[in-house]
């Protein structure tokens, strides 16, 4: 089994080689390829890409332009050589070290994709309140149009397996690509499962990119892409 570890990269110069060196610690003796797409970062993280890409199991892409996660996600999904998946973000928010909880039921056969949720009961930074709010109203949300049960639609941590990505075609450039992911999967049927992470958050003085504009736009992917894509 070969891993893919799919990594959008857009000002992230202060974490990325931590967050890879967490990686390849997360999977010790596995087959794996680490593939990093930069999307037009302007802090140096592109100069840190070009040289971690001399590594064997680094691949990078580079887009001349900032176009968004979903636009930088579809560039790395197209690279994927293994068979399961992982949605990596380059900051230190999700810990690869919960890795193999994302990776058993695939393993074992029960599960085709794999939810991370923030919100299971592990260790977590205590941050912002409508934050959480938003998220909660955005998933209940989706649960309601795909009939799933999840507790965090929102979550980066995706895994699954690969052959979906030649059934699935994504069409969102931000963050809108978690809404679409989600009611894709529940469209096509696959099985789908949810495990607890931990998380340790940023706030807005450490990077955190995501804003309230985003969870408007989140609520319009919701329902466009339940009934209209």
């Amino acid at each position: 089994m070969k891993l893919s570890i799919v990594i959008p990269v857009y000002n992230e110069a202060t974490s990325l080689e931590t967050m890879i060196a967490k990686v390849r610690a997360a999977t010790p003796g596995m087959s794996r390829e680490i593939l990093l797409v930069d999307d037009g970062s302007t802090d140096g993280s592109r100069e840190i890409a070009e040289r971690l890409r001399s590594s064997p199991d680094v691949r990078v892409e580079f887009h001349d332009r900032n176009r968004g996660k979903g636009a930088a996600l579809r560039t790395g999904f197209g690279m994927v050589q293994g068979d399961i998946v992982i949605v990596q973000d380059a900051d230190l928010e999700y810990d690869p070290v919960d890795y193999p909880k994302l990776l058993a039921p695939l393993l074992d056969g029960r599960a085709d994709v794999v939810f991370g949720s923030r919100f299971g009961g592990e260790t977590h930074r205590v941050l912002f309140f409508w934050h959480f709010v938003g998220n909660k109203v955005l998933t209940t949300l989706s649960n309601m149009f795909t009939n799933l049960n999840l507790t965090d639609m929102e979550t980066c941590y995706k895994a699954f397996r690969a052959p979906i990505l030649k059934d699935l075609r994504f069409r969102a450039d931000r963050f809108g690509f978690e809404p679409e992911f989600t009611a894709k999967v529940a469209k096509r049927g696959y099985r789908i499962y949810e495990t607890s992470i931990s998380y340790s958050g940023r706030d807005y003085t450490e990077g955190k990119k995501i804003t309230w504009w985003d969870g408007v736009k989140a609520l319009g992917a919701i329902v466009w892409f339940r009934f209209f894509d």
